[in-house]
């Protein structure tokens, strides 16, 4: 079976990665059929259709997804979708959405979603609910192919509106956007009941959505207001199953080891960094946190570009496996890691 994902694009790699990332963490077999800009294409079993709705809900860098059941060329479109057994799929109300990923192709999409949605009316006689439909089959113009299915999931925008940080009970400037932190939980290929710890946890940001996904969220700071806005903002946030503490990040007192980290350390000298310089402070976390992940354990860290990553893990067992470069505006880069030991 293949699925299409229609990405984001706002960065050229974390899409791809994310959707690698949260595959490998459920187990799936899977593999790349196309990747360009603003279309994936991949091929995974039947018997994971039932899941997939669940599954893609953890994404945050794409927008929707659906099973391709048709995939032909745009001159064949019309006579394959005339063929097609589409009582199979609709049943009840539906709806026809056309997206173009590129401008090359010659259809219009207002006139191929009336002809596709009458094809499918003649063979169903199922009602076209426009507005809530019950099945939306979408349809994607990439160069002369074509590719219709019906829709598996749409992953809400709403969600990471009003979690923006602002809006939260405790506010602190600086605070990462849930989106992103959303994709940080899922480049540690976290599962859902296993535990991920943020070292230097500010407002919560990365908790909530590892929360969300259904992981235990532990976290601590060294700014005891930090600390208390964390956790009034995963309570607004309907996350009551936490343990935050305040602590340095070098020296936690964890006695378990935990499956997961992702953490945006603060940048320069601040309170949350206990007046130490970045490279000292991430370098003798590094080593703290190489003590307490399991050993096939993933962190997933956000640094600035200028700070090289790879000086900080001199002396360690971590290594580099991923790079991803985010230019937040002209002096700053955000250069998010994922790292694993060996």
């Amino acid at each position: 079976m293949e699925i299409a994902l229609i990405p984001s694009l706002e960065h050229p790699t974390l899409p791809r990665a994310e959707v690698e990332a949260v595959f490998h963490a459920e187990k799936y077999k899977y593999s790349f059929k196309k990747v360009k800009k603003g279309l994936i294409v991949i091929e995974v079993p039947n018997r994971l259709f039932q899941e997939l709705p669940n599954t893609v809900r953890r994404l945050s860098f794409t927008h929707e997804v659906f099973r391709v059941l048709l995939h032909t060329s745009s001159e064949k479109l019309l006579e394959k979708a005339v063929e097609y057994p589409w009582e199979e799929v609709v049943q009840r109300d539906y709806a026809v959405r056309v997206r173009k990923i590129d401008n090359k192709s010659d259809l219009n999409s207002l006139d191929l979603e009336k002809k596709l949605g009458g094809i499918i009316k003649r063979r169903t006689g199922a009602r076209v609910n426009l507005k809530n439909p019950h099945v939306l089959i979408r349809t994607v113009l990439n160069d002369d192919q074509v590719l219709v299915g019906d829709r598996v999931s749409k992953i809400s925008k709403k969600h990471f509106f009003e979690f923006k940080p602002h809006k939260r009970p405790f506010f602190y400037p600086g605070s990462m956007h849930p989106k992103l932190a959303r994709c940080m939980v899922n480049l540690t290929h976290v599962k859902r009941g296993e535990s991920l710890l943020d070292p230097f946890c500010g407002t919560g940001g990365i908790l909530i959505e590892a929360g969300i996904i259904g992981a235990q969220v532990i976290g601590s700071d060294l700014d005891y207001k930090m600390v208390k806005g964390t956790k009034e903002n995963l309570l607004h946030c309907g996350i009551t199953d936490f343990k935050i503490f305040r602590s340095d990040a070098r020296s936690l007192p964890l006695t378990e080891p935990v499956d997961a980290v992702a953490t945006d350390p603060p940048y320069g000298i601040s309170a949350s960094t206990g007046g130490e310089k970045s490279l000292d402070l991430y370098k003798q976390s590094i080593v703290s946190l190489a003590k307490i992940i399991k050993e096939d354990g993933r962190l997933c860290m956000a640094t600035p570009h200028y700070l090289d990553i790879h000086e900080v893990l001199k002396g360690t067992n971590f290594e580099v496996i991923e790079q991803h470069h985010i230019r937040m505006h002209k002096s700053l880069t955000r250069v998010i890691s994922i790292l694993k030991q060996v």
